[in-house]
């Protein structure tokens, strides 16, 4: 993922540091400090505790009492244990998933898991509607050929309620060793209730992008090479699977073009459904060659008191496809982040058309900070925004032909998103 750290977290951090210091001195001073807050601006562009004063005393009298009255029926807690559960419970008042404190320990693990620890069942996770839900399935993964899909709403991890639970926390439980097995109790239909379903882990190999030539609606899967161009300009669509934003991807993805301009056929599919995201500058890469030089491609938006970042198609590579491309692109909800960031580009130019079902709406930027040497903070400091300013988060990419994929058609291996995006091309 891009790393993104720049001078507005500084005073985010500072807040904290002065936080610690003030926790550490009214411990002894009493309920007497009041530090004053400065101006705070959300993602809504709200400010909040402009030369605002906070009263600490409930805290500390609320510290006091527990210290006092408190009989604990397990072993001690610890007053730094209790420090860190006040910074989480302050990280989860703002009421955004992808805020979250970790704690030595989590702290420990987080690092170990983004550093490339690939065993597990291999799907993408988050918080929908207060609900833990599954982003998407990766292709070939333990979780997708267990039958987990989309959307799926996650009650209970083995024999763990998710209720409440943070999205690290889901994921700590269902990570482990290949081999093992994990239980998830999964609502897919609220009419049917929920069903469990087991998933032996594994290793993770994460696929990058595939190609296919459609001669019809029903067209199997598989890389394939055409032999007569007059036929595929007529009817042949060249389809390309994208994965994942991974660092390769913008080469394989400029191969992939490479192809489809050999097979002579005049129609592309992009395929994103269940793509998670990756890496800014790979979606950019990818949608400079669908646009001219100079195109605003997505703003990262710090809110009012900063400017933004935008990010513009490149000169290098942009506008060598002309106006005769037809040109869909499939998406889902679990077409996340970077997908969603190059389907709304391609979306908003009118270059190709969307084809699908609402996108995940992962529109937001996560920085990891470090508190202490052993605790930091991913927090959420900016918002993507699509070329006409619409922000990605929560509502997602709406697609301009709307199609469903029920259970039935899972189980018969129908794909009514790509026969609708075929038709779309060759009608």
């Amino acid at each position: 993922m891009k790393n993104f750290f720049s001078k507005h977290i500084v005073p985010i951090c500072a807040v904290i540091v002065i936080g610690g210091a003030t926790f550490t001195g009214g411990f002894f001073m009493g309920v007497h400090s009041q530090p004053e807050i400065e101006k705070v601006t959300t993602l809504d562009n709200k400010e909040v505790g402009k030369n605002e004063k906070v009263d600490f005393s409930a805290f500390w009298k609320t510290w006091n009492v527990l210290n006092e009255k408190f009989v604990s029926s397990a072993s001690t807690t610890l007053d730094q244990d209790k420090v860190w559960g006040a910074i989480e419970g302050l990280t989860a008042s703002l009421k955004d998933p992808y805020t979250v404190f970790f704690s030595p320990e989590n702290s420990k693990e987080f690092a170990s898991e983004i550093s490339g620890n690939f065993e597990g069942v291999g799907m993408e996770v988050g918080i929908r509607d207060g609900i833990l839900a599954v982003i998407t399935p990766l292709k070939g993964s333990p979780a997708e050929k267990a039958g987990m899909l989309p959307g799926d709403k996650i009650i209970k991890i083995d024999s763990t309620s998710t209720e409440g639970l943070k999205v690290e926390e889901a994921v700590r439980l269902i990570h482990g060793k290949k081999d093992t097995q994990v239980v998830l109790t999964v609502i897919r239909d609220e009419k049917k209730g929920p069903i469990e379903i087991k998933i032996t882990r594994g290793v993770i190999a994460i696929p990058t992008i595939d190609t296919e030539v459609r001669t019809s609606t029903s067209s199997k899967s598989g890389t394939t090479t055409a032999s007569k161009p007059t036929s595929l300009q007529e009817n042949g669509v060249f389809v390309i699977r994208l994965y994942s934003f991974s660092q390769t991807a913008p080469d394989l993805f400029r191969n992939a073009l490479r192809e489809f301009v050999q097979s002579g056929s005049d129609k592309l599919i992009l395929d994103l459904r269940g793509n998670p995201g990756g890496y800014l500058s790979a979606a950019v890469d990818m949608a400079s060659w669908f646009l001219p030089a100079g195109k605003i491609i997505v703003t990262e938006d710090f809110g009012k008191n900063q400017v933004p970042n935008v990010y513009r198609s490149r000169a290098d590579s942009s506008g060598i496809f002309s106006d005769k491309l037809k040109f869909a692109v499939l998406v889902n909800g679990g077409s996340a982040s970077a997908s969603e960031i190059l389907a709304g580009a391609l979306q908003e130019y009118g270059v190709a058309k969307l084809v699908g079902s609402t996108t995940y709406g992962k529109g937001s930027v996560q920085e990891l900070v470090d508190i202490t040497p052993d605790t930091s903070l991913k927090v959420t400091v900016a918002r993507w925004l699509t070329p006409k300013g619409k922000s990605i988060s929560l509502k997602g990419i709406t697609p301009d032909v709307k199609v469903d994929i029920t259970e039935g058609d899972v189980q018969k291996g129908r794909d009514p998103q790509m026969e609708a995006a075929y038709k779309l091309l060759t009608k």
